[in-house]
């Protein structure tokens, strides 16, 4: 029996975890640092988890059987290096793998290169040299930060005046960090999140999911890390699964052996499926958050087994269940922007709950502890019934300074 260690502590990793604990293979799950919800299934561990030297020490001193790093941090600063040194098993990308989500440059130059289909786009580090290239082209037009910005970094300008901020928060002010901007013409079509195991040249396909961006619903308000997600996409086609397969993910794998980073994990292609074909908006390192959380419960095959197919070079056996998932954020009000913590959350102990940002408090109450807090996710023969379920769980969820959306999916089945 396996003793595994999630790196990681929102609802990505609790999602992980939660698969795990269903392993038949698995005795003991550790979480660093893991979170409230989390704790129910794993022992927490008082780590950050880009920590290295102390997640490589308690890795070893525990005999950790497997680790598996989900924070795009923790891969960026070489958790997965310094395991492999270790001789600890670990499912993740190197840091210099990790290059495809921690440098939008590094992801684009790739693109360029590899004939991997995507947005037009130019590099920048000087302010007044940006602006000056958003005068001269349409709007709108997209602004990315060069690096990890925890799903924030990117903005679409509709106005000069919305690109002119955007290019002073990155470049003057430094919002994200010191860095570089890259801008992007402005596509449009629905996004959806194509997930792949990969090992090295080897690609196998996880399901589809779309991720839901805005705040508010209809597609209102300011972009988010994620306000909710579903699982499979009917809009897709199988000649548009087959494109995305076999003229993006492939190559793109294929592309990082070439230019000597090879990719062991999983690769996350952010897609738009535009009147031009799909495109890619943007490449990540690791499962997605939110999409994992409504993936991975429709995985019958055992994570752990999965997990250490891709490590060992093995083809990993993946059945999935023909339902539809849907999940809902429940957000602290006033996020993305400031937000308050600590309020008492009653009503979320189902296992259909993953936490993304809570903790325990001095007296004992589940409380929020961050911009996103819980997630609630239902199954469903249609996408209808899954949204009807997982609304009524989230009205289960009694908190006073909790919001979400009412509408995940609602576009792919109200026509």
């Amino acid at each position: 029996m396996a003793k595994v260690l999630v790196v990681g502590g929102g609802g990505r990793e609790h999602a992980i975890v939660h698969a795990l604990s269903k392993s038949s293979k698995v005795s003991e799950i550790y979480a660093a640092p893991g979170n409230a919800g989390i704790a129910k299934l794993a022992t927490c561990v008082n780590i950050k988890d880009t920590n290295v030297s102390n997640i490589v020490a308690f890795a070893k001193a525990e005999g950790i059987d497997l680790v598996v790093v989900g924070p795009e941090a923790a891969l960026a600063v070489g958790v997965v290096d310094a395991l492999n040194e270790a001789g600890i098993k670990a499912f993740g990308p190197t840091k210099a793998a990790t290059q495809i989500e921690s440098s939008k440059s590094f992801a684009k130059e790739l693109m360029a290169k590899y004939n991997i289909p995507t947005a037009g786009y130019r590099t920048f580090s000087d302010y007044n040299e940006a602006l000056a290239y958003v005068k001269v082209n349409s709007l709108p037009t997209v602004l990315k930060y060069d690096g990890l910005a925890a799903g924030k970094g990117v903005v679409v300008a509709t106005t000069l005046e919305m690109a002119d901020e955007a290019l002073k928060d990155m470049l003057l002010d430094d919002k994200f960090g010191h860095g570089r901007v890259v801008i992007e013409e402005y596509l449009e079509g629905p996004e959806f999140s194509f997930m792949c195991l990969v090992d090295n040249n080897k690609v196998y396909p996880l399901e589809m999911a779309q991720d839901h961006k805005r705040a508010y619903d209809n597609d209102m308000g300011p972009n988010t890390g994620g306000m909710g997600a579903y699982s499979p996409l009917p809009f897709i086609t199988e000649e548009d699964y087959n494109y995305a397969l076999n003229e993006i993910m492939i190559p793109t794998a294929k592309a990082m052996v070439d230019m000597g980073v090879p990719f062991k994990g999983v690769l996350y292609g952010g897609l738009m499926k535009t009147k031009k074909g799909i495109k890619v908006i943007e490449f990540n390192a690791r499962f997605g958050d939110p999409e994992t959380e409504v993936v991975l419960p429709r995985l019958e095959s055992d994570i752990y087994d999965v997990f250490m197919s891709i490590i060992d070079g093995n083809e990993p056996l993946l059945r999935w269940s023909d339902c539809y998932t849907i999940g809902i954020v429940l957000a602290s009000k006033g996020y993305p922007g400031d937000y308050e913590k600590e309020f008492v959350i009653e009503g979320a102990d189902s296992d259909d709950i993953y936490h993304m940002g809570t903790k325990i408090d001095d007296k004992g109450n589940l409380v929020t502890n961050g911009g996103r807090v819980l997630f609630a996710v239902a199954h469903g023969a249609s996408l209808e019934e899954a949204n009807k379920k997982a609304n009524l769980l989230v009205d289960s969820i009694k908190c006073d300074n909790l919001f979400h959306r009412t509408d995940i999916g609602a576009k792919a089945y109200k026509k």
